[in-house]
């Protein structure tokens, strides 16, 4: 079994560096989170869909990428950055921003508080920072890869493993007709053998969820690399294993986060429901 996470080496990203990308991601998210929450209009509609007409973006996504990519700019003309809305530049100094300006846009878009603002920083196409914040809850969760998860002063851990039928399980669904189909047949199968699963609508938080705690475990298909490169830093940072399919990463095939000891059955279950396709 493989933690991806664990797999590249980034040990030689300076000290420095990374405080700076910390400095600004968590600042960036601020200000996006300020805007998201204190900016949303009352009769928010939806601004253009995506795979399907049930996959929206909102005049909010679109904004609150905007004042992300130019804060960025400002501060690291250089970076590269993947967004969820289109932002998409090479750079040139070796490090990638990925952008989620709201993660969980279909609660965002009906007022449900289950949403975030998530950032991470990648070297070489690795994580080494991640910022999810999530202004509804009033917590912001980070991580610097090699230091550990925090959320405020807190330092994160994720629960001890439990015996597979007492877990509980963070999941989310695709808006492909033909995935949430399979996906429910997943579900059917697992919700009797663990202690009960949820359904949050933001992988972001979800992740952060594992980091501190709230949820055993959490699976999804068809998560892109904007929804998960900071979730799945901070809850690997908070001791929990993070992963794919068996000896690969997490993917758009499979993301998988628990703790050791409920990460390889989960995972094992996973693969024998055939979670990882449609």
């Amino acid at each position: 079994m493989t933690d991806a996470l664990d797999t590249p080496d980034a040990s030689d990203t300076p000290d420095a560096l990374k405080d700076e990308l910390l400095a600004v991601a968590l600042e960036a998210a601020d200000r996006a989170g300020a805007l998201l929450r204190d900016g949303r209009p009352a009769d928010l509609g939806v601004a253009a869909t995506k795979t399907s007409p049930i996959d929206v973006v909102t005049e909010m996504d679109i904004a609150a990428e905007k004042l992300i990519t130019g804060f960025l700019a400002e501060r690291r003309p250089h970076d590269g950055l993947l967004g969820e809305e289109g932002a998409s530049t090479e750079g040139t100094s070796g490090v990638r921003w990925v952008i989620d300006p709201i993660d969980g846009t279909v609660n965002y878009l009906y007022g449900l508080p289950s949403w975030a603002v998530s950032i991470a920083a990648e070297i070489d196409g690795e994580a080494v920072v991640g910022v999810v914040a999530a202004p509804m809850r009033g917590e912001t969760y980070r991580a610097v890869r090699g230091r550990g998860a925090f959320e405020g002063e807190r330092r994160l851990r994720c629960r001890p493993a439990p015996v597979f039928a007492q877990a509980l399980i963070g999941t989310g669904f695709g808006y492909l007709t033909a995935r949430r189909a399979a996906q429910a047949e997943v579900v059917r199968a697992l919700l009797p053998e663990v202690r009960d699963i949820r359904r949050g609508g933001s992988a972001a938080i979800d992740l952060c969820d594992v980091a501190c705690g709230r949820l055993d475990g959490y699976y999804e298909r068809g998560l892109n690399p904007w929804d998960h490169a900071a979730g799945a830093l901070i809850a690997h940072e908070s001791g929990a294993l993070t992963g794919g399919r068996p000896g690969a990463p997490a993917s758009g095939e499979l993301t998988i986060a628990a703790a050791p000891g409920l990460f390889e059955p989960l995972q094992a279950r996973l693969e024998a429901l055939g979670a990882w396709h449609d």
